[in-house]
Order: C-alpha cells, then sequence, then structure tokens
C-alpha cells in the first residue's frame, strides 16, 4: 500500500499515511487532531536508464559465440 506525507497547517508537524491509491486524494487528520492538512510532493531514488530504451545487449554472445573458443 502506498504511503503518503502530509504536513498539518495547524500545528506544523508531518506525518506520514498508508492508504490505498483510491483515497489518495481524501483529507488527512494529523495525530494532533488537526484537520487542516496538506499532502506533500514525495521524493523517491531510481536508479538505472532514464529512458525507456531496453539495455544494449553486448556483442559477442560469449565464449563459443564471441570467437574466444580455439575451434
Amino acid at each position: 500500500m502506498p504511503r503518503y506525507d502530509y504536513r498539518c497547517r495547524a500545528c506544523g508537524s508531518t506525518f506520514e499515511l498508508n492508504r490505498p491509491m483510491a483515497e489518495a486524494g481524501d483529507p488527512a487528520v494529523c495525530p494532533s487532531g488537526h484537520d487542516d492538512t496538506v499532502k506533500l510532493l514525495s521524493t523517491i531514488a531510481v536508479t538505472g536508464k532514464a529512458s525507456g530504451a531496453p539495455a544494449a545487449r553486448p556483442a559477442g554472445g560469449g565464449c563459443c559465440g564471441g570467437g574466444c573458443c580455439g575451434g
């Protein structure tokens, strides 16, 4: 289940809620009971290629396909 970060405008605390994506836009109440909260933009770390292109395969295909076998 996705985790969303919120900040309370009344007391300034930040908190997280685990909720289904279908409820991502629903209002959230802070742990102190205030209902004036805003959803924060979460940052995630992504590694790998930025493009959607598949990774290039190395040429040769291994020992026997690459010509390193002596026979």
